[in-house]
């Protein structure tokens, strides 16, 4: 179980985007650490199963907008605005 790393990693994570006002971050889908919409279910076998990563929700719970390498167009458009 390493799930006391991940949430040691999202912590520093956190940090680092409050110290640079780091307001949208691009972050690896199905990551047990970094998914957005999908993560694996732990259990070793490729299996997929909906839900947010640990660094995702604790960014999100922060208000920073996380988004996935599969959803760049709608980052585009935030950006853009």
């Amino acid at each position: 179980d390493v799930t006391e790393q991940f949430q040691t990693g999202a912590n520093i994570a956190l940090e680092l985007c409050k110290k640079n006002q780091v307001r949208f971050a691009l972050l690896k889908e199905s990551s047990p650490s970094c998914g957005r919409n999908t993560i694996y279910d732990g259990k070793h076998r490729g299996v997929k199963i909906e839900g947010l990563g640990l660094t995702t929700a604790l960014l999100i719970k922060n208000g920073i907008q996380v988004f996935s390498e599969k959803q760049i167009p709608a980052l585009i458009k935030v950006l853009a605005l």
